[in-house]
């Protein structure tokens, strides 16, 4: 599909700098497909499902990957920035340099020169090997534990590039960056649906009867990257790890062979349930990297509806969300939630999709 089917308008003052406080008094634009639009807040949402329904939710957790270093080669040196995107070993992780031009393999990269961190104030690393789009194998001089310590201390959190670009990560972003639930340490970009879950909204799906259950799938820097093919059928997604375990498995198929319906928290929720999901729509215990990419006429097999924010114009997540609503659908919803003020992005409010019919498999 043409990649500028998915182009729209996007004012600047729309994109979300910061959370809404309470996170769960965001709003949220109901989308029915064929139906009118409902303006509601992220807090409806237990009015909006019923007992026996399932929320799907990525325990991922975001790691600091931003680092900012030196890279040495004989006398010459260069400041240059990574940002991890997938680890491929106890040593070793794939990361996106900038500027990448400055990079080639057998270079020594020197991170945390600024007096902060442990380790005499470094974290070292050489470049195993140099990949197209300024990416990168590092190898670390650390492993296992010893290097996540390091990065915890040498790190910063990995803001998206349009929040980046207008204010430095800070302590806030610690916790606001960060779903209420994370637990499995590995992502470099937060499922930020997650991020407008509190105790208290916990609390009332609770009491509504709604069940929540947990996949993992440690989000890339690729999320952010732009689709800069004009066609959809030449982009190519990045791999991410995941995993889904067995117990929830289990929940999932015995929630759909009852009638309920599932509810996937976040397109990465989403995109992993499709990569494990079967021909017959059952979903196995399952595990492994995905580059899995949904566009218009994919036929889905797990989710009834997703909870999302909203997302870039020309990218996967857009055209993810008109593959499960249908294209003329988003386009009016986004529409309708740019002149009705929502924010946008990582920090900004939410929709909760249903699915459309032609979607079904």
């Amino acid at each position: 599909m043409r990649v500028d089917l998915f182009d729209f308008e996007l004012p600047e003052e729309r994109i979300a700098l910061r959370p809404t406080e309470p996170r769960d008094s965001a709003k949220m634009l109901v989308v029915r497909p064929g139906e009118a639009l409902d303006d509601r807040t992220v807090g409806d949402l237990p009015s909006l499902l019923r007992a026996g329904d399932v929320l799907v939710f990525n325990d991922t957790k975001v790691i600091p990957a931003q680092l900012k270093g030196i890279r040495r080669r004989g006398d010459a040196q260069a400041q240059v920035e990574a940002t991890l995107h997938m680890r491929v070993a106890p040593d070793r992780w794939l990361a996106f340099m900038r500027p990448g031009k400055r990079i080639a393999a057998g270079d020594r990269i020197h991170f945390g020169h600024d007096g902060n961190s442990c380790f005499l104030g470094q974290l070292d690393a050489t470049v195993i090997e140099k990949g197209e789009g300024g990416e990168a194998l590092l190898g670390f001089d650390l492993s296992g534990p010893f290097l996540d310590e390091a990065l915890h201390t040498v790190g910063h959190i990995p803001l998206p590039p349009y929040i980046a670009s207008k204010r430095d990560d800070d302590e806030r972003d610690r916790a606001d960056y960060q779903t209420i639930y994370a637990r499995e340490e590995g992502a470099v970009a937060a499922p930020t649906a997650g991020l407008h879950f509190t105790p208290e909204l916990f609390a009332a799906l609770d009491a509504k009867g709604v069940e929540r259950h947990f996949v993992t799938l440690h989000v890339g820097a690729g999320t952010f990257l732009p689709v800069k093919a004009d066609d959809t059928a030449d982009h190519k997604m990045h791999a991410e790890i995941g995993s889904v375990s067995r117990e929830t498995a289990n929940a999932l198929n015995a929630a759909k062979a009852r009638g309920g319906r599932i509810i996937a928290v976040g397109t990465t929720s989403l995109r992993l349930l499709e990569s494990a999901a079967r021909e017959d729509h059952t979903v196995p215990a399952w595990s492994g990297p995905t580059d899995i990419f949904i566009t218009p006429g994919y036929r889905f097999r797990t989710a009834d509806m997703l909870m999302t924010n909203f997302h870039l114009p020309r990218s996967t997540l857009f055209m993810l969300v008109s593959a499960f609503s249908g294209l003329d659908t988003m386009r009016a919803a986004y529409a309708h939630a740019i002149a009705n003020r929502y924010r946008f992005y990582s920090y900004g409010d939410a929709s909760l999709l249903y699915r459309a019919e032609m979607s079904d498999g």
